[in-house]
């Protein structure tokens, strides 16, 4: 798999794919396109995603191997979001973000929606999951060096990211009525905090569980494969 080669370019498309360009395209299929055609924005957003997955590296091909690390973060995140009421994909896509980076991590993030949702249904929200996902690896990517260091902030992390996936999916349960409305979106996010308490909680829960062992391994990987 070939890589983006220029630094300049890549780091240009570091920031534009998911925070311009992935937007964009979500805003794009929600009011220029019908919702029977959501599937085509999964798609696009799904490109996007890996094109921000290319831009992580410096090396003129992305090794086998860092891709084998990432699709086996997604098999265990798409096989735990069948764990009834606790959902370890976002404790997942931050591990990945902190240890194999961002654009990584938002793959991580954007496939597990994407594949899980074979499972549990397509949709026009399964655009919202994969930004959603995606952004919360991205930025446990940005902050790796303080979350690997600290425990109180790896935990803050978890619960912020619990209540930020929630408010973004209620963006999507305003949308699908007769449109986005201020007073309808503090509706969702009111009705919404007994869900976003469980992400909160369950992504706590899972980052003592995992993040130090999960890391451990990806260090050894790293180190003993060159990845």
């Amino acid at each position: 798999m070939r890589v983006i080669k220029n630094a300049r370019l890549r780091t240009v498309l570091r920031y534009l794919v998911p925070f311009v360009l992935i937007p964009a395209v979500i805003a794009a299929g929600i009011w220029f396109i019908e919702q029977k055609y959501h599937i085509f924005i999964t798609i696009a957003v799904l490109m996007l995603s890996l094109l921000l997955f290319l831009c992580g590296f410096e090396r003129r091909v992305v090794g086998v191997r860092r891709q084998v690390i990432v699709a086996v973060m997604v098999a265990l995140s798409v096989a735990g979001r069948f764990i009834p009421f606790f959902k370890p994909i976002t404790a997942l896509t931050t591990i990945t973000g902190m240890y194999l980076g961002g654009e990584a991590a938002f793959l991580v993030g954007a496939l597990s929606a994407v594949i899980s949702n074979f499972f549990y249904g397509q949709g026009p929200w399964t655009p919202f999951q994969m930004l959603a996902w995606g952004l919360i690896g991205l930025f446990a990517g940005f902050l790796a060096p303080l979350l690997k260091k600290s425990r109180v902030a790896l935990l803050l992390f978890g619960v912020l990211s619990g209540v930020a996936y929630s408010a973004m999916m209620d963006i999507w349960t305003a949308i699908s009525g007769e449109g986005f409305s201020l007073p309808v979106y503090l509706a969702a996010l009111v009705t919404a905090i007994p869900h976003t308490v469980m992400y909160a909680v369950s992504n706590v829960i899972f980052l003592l569980l995992c993040a130090r062992p999960f890391g451990n391994k990806l260090e050894r990987v790293k180190k003993k494969y060159g990845v």
